[in-house]
């Protein structure tokens, strides 16, 4: 018979490797890392465009239990932190328990052996009690289906896929998105460019970015001095929170975000005319709130030229605005974010038989977890369990992204949760942990109640909403609330 592991983690992002170190220090005996890629990162091992790096700063984007002693700025660029997340891996010996180029692509609950099957592509199943998804929501890069992309002559390639062998040296160039991915490379390839057009819908609103390197004496200070560093990262955290207060509707501090973007925007873009197509008409935070010093200062090169309408089609030699006009170009980058509403699609997760959804279930009435989100509400209790599927668990799942602080610290109060629920199964020898569907429904409830005071129901169209205009992304709250609802697993959520 095939050996069964105690937890099957999916992913080697910084959710996965966070749940091993933990699960690992809690006594679970077995546990397997399937990592699709062929190192450690996620995220930042995948995104490697010119001038990428992080919008959280620096000293509260590293685990609690392990600070980054190394960091050289304000706000950490890629390699940075993918050599912090090589170092985790290395210090706490994770490599052993990680099998690379294994590709789950579908997990299978079997309801007579209590475990879930993982079906892994070129390899063969495994057998696990329980499976902790830590996919993470930026990793399918999203590339608009626009009439005539397959017939392009030249070049293109999405941000987060970044082609290096490309040659953009005097070459002309369109960007297509204006988020949070195009303001950090369209400044490093205008350099290079001949021309570069960038093609914005609606523009966002950006603030400072306050990220001087720091000195030696600093650099020094944040390694030997104790607790200087920790104290950083909490002054950084409270005051996120505090910025956060915008987000959650507060109309004064959305007023002092709008006007602090409102100067940084006047002091760098000296046109009028320009100064309006760069104006949203939403409330700061609604769409992405981003951060740039450079951004507004390269769509004013004298080979920039800022697009203020839509793409409607691809042309062989270029690409072709709303009103028709054909901006001609060899390469064509896409800046047009991820899907972030696929929480586990291209995976299946197929559930247990006649359990509580069975909308999405397949003839034999198996529940499969992205279809039934295709057709219901991501409905989850704290974004981490759902109804249905037993010993299943998720990081960074549905209604649990942040507008304005770390997802590291929602990270690790998810895996603090997974935790106790794990030591609870061990310590009652119970088979599986269902969670109780009236609770899933009240918890969903709750959180689209609070939902509706946020600013991200204020009124914009953001990648944040699913099709049909529901946000299921989002955790609509203070994430010191997120810590206290996850300090405590709740035995009688579950059956």
């Amino acid at each position: 018979m095939q050996q069964i592991v105690d937890v099957a983690v999916v992913g080697a992002g910084f959710g996965g490797l966070c749940a091993a170190i933990r699960l690992r220090e809690s006594g679970v005996a077995s546990i397997v890392i399937l990592e699709r890629g062929n190192e450690v990162g996620g995220t930042w091992r995948d995104n490697t465009y010119p001038g990428c790096a992080c919008d959280v700063p620096s000293h509260l984007y590293s685990f609690s239990f392990a600070p980054n002693k190394h960091w050289s700025r304000p706000y950490p660029q890629q390699q940075e932190i993918q050599d912090y997340i090589l170092r985790v891996t290395d210090s706490f010996n994770l490599r052993p328990m990680i099998r690379f180029q294994c590709e789950a692509q579908s997990l299978h609950w079997l309801a007579d052996r209590q475990c879930w099957k993982v079906v892994l592509k070129d390899h063969e199943p495994l057998l696990a009690r329980s499976v902790i998804l830590a996919t993470g929501p930026l990793n399918k890069p999203a590339i608009p289906d626009i009439p005539g992309i397959e017939k392009f002559a030249g070049e293109s390639f999405h941000s987060g896929q970044w082609s290096h062998a490309a040659n953009l040296q005097g070459k002309r160039i369109a960007v297509v998105g204006t988020g949070a991915s195009a303001i950090q490379f369209v400044p490093e390839i205008a350099t290079d460019a001949e021309q570069v057009d960038v093609f914005q819908r609606t523009p966002a609103w950006v603030v400072p970015r306050w990220d001087q390197p720091y000195g030696a004496l600093r650099r020094w200070a944040y390694r030997y001095v104790p607790g200087l560093q920790r104290l950083s990262r909490w002054r950084v955290y409270w005051f996120n929170e505090w910025i956060g207060m915008a987000f959650m509707g507060s109309q004064r501090m959305q007023h002092m975000l709008q006007r602090l973007a409102g100067l940084h925007l006047n002091q760098q873009v000296t046109k009028p005319a320009m100064r309006q197509a760069l104006t949203p008409d939403f409330s700061p935070g609604c769409k992405r709130l981003l951060i740039s010093n450079t951004w507004y200062p390269s769509l004013q090169r004298p080979n920039v030229t800022l697009v203020t309408q839509a793409v409607s089609a691809i042309a062989p030699a270029g690409v072709v605005g709303v009103d028709g006009t054909v901006y001609p170009c060899d390469v064509i980058i896409w800046g047009t974010g991820f899907k972030a509403t696929e929480f586990v699609a291209p995976m299946q997760v197929f559930g247990e038989a006649g359990g509580a959804y069975l909308v999405g279930s397949t003839p034999d009435g198996v529940p499969e977890l992205g279809d039934i989100w295709r057709k219901q509400p991501a409905a989850t209790r704290l974004g981490i369990t759902v109804a249905g599927f037993p010993n299943l668990f998720m990081l960074v799942g549905p209604s649990t992204g942040l507008g304005h602080n770390s997802i590291i610290f929602m990270i690790e109060c998810q895996v603090h949760y997974i935790v106790q629920a794990l030591n609870h199964l061990r310590l009652t020898k119970h088979g599986a942990l269902r969670l109780r569907p009236d609770v899933q429904r009240e918890d969903y409830t709750q959180i689209q109640r609070k939902m509706k005071s946020t600013v991200w129901t204020s009124g914009c169209k953001s990648w944040y909403q699913n099709s049909d205009g529901q946000i299921d992304t989002l955790w609509p709250g203070y994430t010191w609330e997120y810590w206290l609802k996850t300090r405590r697993f709740e035995v009688g959520d579950y059956l």
